[in-house]
């Protein structure tokens, strides 16, 4: 089947792989944009599990403020000084800097959840399904779906991307990995919200203005 420049537009389009890349999946599925977009996602995941192990030492630190309420500061790191100057490369960065502003992860991913945090929120699940009637051994299997939820919770990599909540954070590194050709890490992070863990004085604006009035 022949391939046209559209078919190859389009799917650049869609999902930012290189021109040739796109002709020669486009070939191996006749044209099937959508089985394309799969064998890419695929192949990329691919690729990026083999640049895992790369020294990752150069990158960025970038910081996201939302109307001086809350920010987060994140550092990126990438192989070499020349993909931080990337254009894709420093976008990714600023969304997950908003990412973890707007969302609040704790951890970047789920191995850097404690072991002691981990085992509480599995007895505490397991406790739940017991209580609602489940068998030991059904319960034990629901805690495995309800943990992934958790992580989704606190952990970066697991979250739903805030701009396109049909991925993960984690797959969008990994796209971006496989389009850009280098090993990516995002290495860690901090949040900081206005106010947070300050006790605040609680009080009633309706008495506060009737005082203000009878004083």
């Amino acid at each position: 089947m022949a391939i046209t420049a559209e078919q190859v537009k389009e799917l650049r389009d869609r999902t930012g792989a290189g021109i040739m890349d796109c002709k020669k999946i486009l070939v191996e599925t006749d044209g099937n944009i959508e089985k394309a977009i799969e064998l890419l996602r695929e192949k990329g995941i691919a690729k990026a599990a083999k640049k895992a192990g790369r020294v990752a030492s150069e990158g960025l630190v970038e910081a996201y403020i939302h109307n001086g309420k809350y920010g987060a500061l994140v550092e990126v790191n990438s192989e070499t000084d020349f993909v931080s100057n990337n254009d894709d490369f420093k976008a990714f960065v600023k969304d997950i800097a908003m990412h973890i502003a707007a969302v609040a992860p704790k951890y970047v991913r789920r191995e850097d959840v404690p072991a002691e945090v981990v085992e509480a929120e599995k007895a505490t699940l397991k406790a739940q399904a017991i209580n609602e009637g489940k068998p030991e051994a059904i319960a034990e299997k629901m805690v495995e779906g309800r943990m992934k939820k958790f992580y989704s919770e606190i952990c970066l990599l697991d979250q739903p991307f805030v701009k396109d909540p049909d991925i993960t954070v984690g797959e969008l590194l990994t796209n971006l990995i496989a389009k850009i050709g280098e090993n990516i890490v995002i290495r860690r992070f901090a949040r900081f919200e206005r106010g947070e863990g300050i006790e605040k004085e609680e009080t009633n604006f309706a008495e506060e203005v009737m005082k203000q009035v009878n004083g």
